[in-house]
């Protein structure tokens, strides 16, 4: 299949993986939270929180791996494939091994000094949180067989393991009212069950279709050089997680100190809505993530620039599409949505989505930066000015101003993240700020600003119930003519009409 196609097939796949995920969870939620009751609801979530809080290192895990399978896939070796995938797997193996070991030794203090549950729930509660441990080491065993998926560029298999998994959960949701034992140790257990089901989708079908792929590492091909490149590449990768996850939840902790935990319920809903509409430029930074370090690893840093700028032009521009009718529309969706919205839940949702808009801008530079290998010194400043938005937001509400100045702080730092990938992929991999700029910045303007101008125009001169149904239908047309025309070079639009032909003769035969 033609790389072109091939990102456009992974890039839908995804979006439609998420958009069922997304609608399958919600109705899941309500039913389960029925099902067990808001005091057992919230244990779950207390004492399996208390792990999950670990899973994100199993995500900068993920990226790590697919990048250093998707460098040496791209260089033909399939010895060097082999080594570097058993290294892989006996990491993550002995990572989860490694915290499954100290979480069970640290059950007594999580019990006696970090949580309070009700004394009668206390023996449940245990259970699924050794439950919630166990789980955690499935995500870990899981995570190089997903990356191995992701560096093959088959992301249409894990899309549909992904949607299974939902319908699983929604299915177990529709039972669980029924079950007469511990709902909430059922529930844990459920879910457990289903990780398993995806590590055995995952690894299974990979063993059958991957050359290098194993269940049980081959010790043989272990090398040290491999497992340090691994380790050197995990560390950075969960330091930039880390630090995201670390702002993300210090700003919940300055809101909850100079607001109260009213403001908090706001900075959560505005985490929901982004956490829903993220995916869009999260699938086609993963469609082409492949691509672009298999292009660094050939020697063809050109095309592999040239793909780092398309991601980020083509990141931008779906999102805005969202992103925008959400920042207008977002008093009537909230309260279609929630009825009463707590205070600040509009202003603190636009900031978010703005932010998250303004990280698009270059996001594409980032996974080129992964592929040319320099990460250290790239996580070090990126990251670190990330995590710097909380000390100048604290002063900011210090000194006594408004939760909202505030936030056009949070939006500068984030401003300063996209724009210093510039000179940083400029003097690591000779990235041309001009002609970045020539091909990103200017091609998304006209778009954006015809999309700004007409869900202005609605909201200003239109007065409809649920008309927030209308801007978004405009706003996709409107985007799709500007994009064609403005946004698009002559190579991308022939690329675009050559894939409509061939389709479309598919079609008719």
């Amino acid at each position: 299949m033609e790389p072109s196609k091939r990102i456009v097939i992974n890039t839908l796949a995804q979006h439609a993986r998420a958009i069922i995920n997304v609608c399958l969870s919600l109705y899941s939620t309500r039913l389960v939270l029925k099902a067990l009751g808001q005091a057992d609801y919230g244990t779950y979530a207390l004492v399996a929180g208390v792990v999950t809080m670990l899973s994100f290192i199993t995500g900068a895990m993920v990226i790590t791996t697919q990048r250093q399978l998707s460098f040496y896939k791209g260089r033909g070796n399939n010895k060097e494939l082999k080594a570097m995938f058993s290294s892989s797997l006996t990491i993550h193996i002995s990572i989860g091994l490694i915290i499954v070991a100290i979480l069970f030794a640290l059950t007594p203090i999580v019990f006696t000094h970090m949580i309070e549950i009700d004394a009668t729930r206390i023996s449940s509660a245990r259970i699924v949180y050794y439950i919630a441990v166990i789980s955690l080491f499935i995500t870990f065993i899981t995570s190089p067989y997903k990356a191995l998926f992701i560096a093959h560029e088959e992301i249409v298999y894990i899309s549909a393991v992904e949607i299974i998994d939902g319908v699983l959960k929604l299915a177990f949701a529709l039972c669980l009212p029924s079950i007469t034992y511990d709902k909430l140790t059922a529930y844990a257990a459920a879910l457990a069950g289903i990780m398993l089901f995806n590590y055995l989708a995952l690894s299974l079908w990979s063993l059958h279709h991957f050359e290098e792929s194993v269940i049980i590492p081959r010790l043989n091909l272990v090398r040290r050089r491999y497992v340090k490149e691994l380790a050197g590449f995990a560390t950075w990768t969960v330091y930039n997680t880390g630090c995201v996850l670390a702002r993300t939840q210090g700003v919940a902790v300055l809101i909850n100190r100079f607001f109260g935990t009213v403001v908090n319920s706001s900075y959560g809903v505005a985490m929901q809505i982004y956490n829903s509409i993220i995916f869009i430029s999260q699938s086609v930074i993963n469609a082409m993530s492949p691509q672009i370090v298999s292009s660094e690893s050939t020697g063809n840093r050109m095309r592999m620039l040239h793909l780092s700028e398309l991601s980020s032009k083509y990141s931008f521009l779906l999102l805005s599409t969202v992103a925008i009718p959400l920042v207008f529309e977002m008093p009537a969706v909230l309260n279609v949505w929630l009825g009463e919205a707590p205070p600040y839940s509009v202003m603190l949702c636009r900031f978010v989505l703005l932010t998250a808009l303004v990280d698009q801008l270059t996001i594409g530079l980032g996974t080129a930066n992964q592929a040319i290998g320099r990460i250290r010194n790239y996580s070090l400043v990126v990251y670190t000015i990330k995590v710097l938005t909380l000390p100048a937001l604290w002063l900011c509400l210090h000194l006594g101003y408004q939760l909202e100045d505030a936030m056009w702080v949070y939006i500068g730092f984030e401003f300063i993240c996209a724009i210093i990938r510039l000179p940083f992929l400029k003097y690591t991999a000779g990235l041309s700020i001009r002609h970045f700029a020539k091909h990103v910045f200017t091609r998304v303007t006209i778009p954006l600003f015809a999309i700004t101008i007409v869900c202005w125009l609605m909201v200003t001169y239109l007065d409809l119930p649920f008309r927030f149904l209308l801007t978004g239908a405009i706003t996709v047309f409107v985007s799709g003519i500007t994009v064609w025309h403005f946004a698009l070079d002559d190579t991308e639009r022939q690329a675009a009409l050559q894939m409509i032909k061939r389709k479309s003769n598919g079609y008719e035969s």
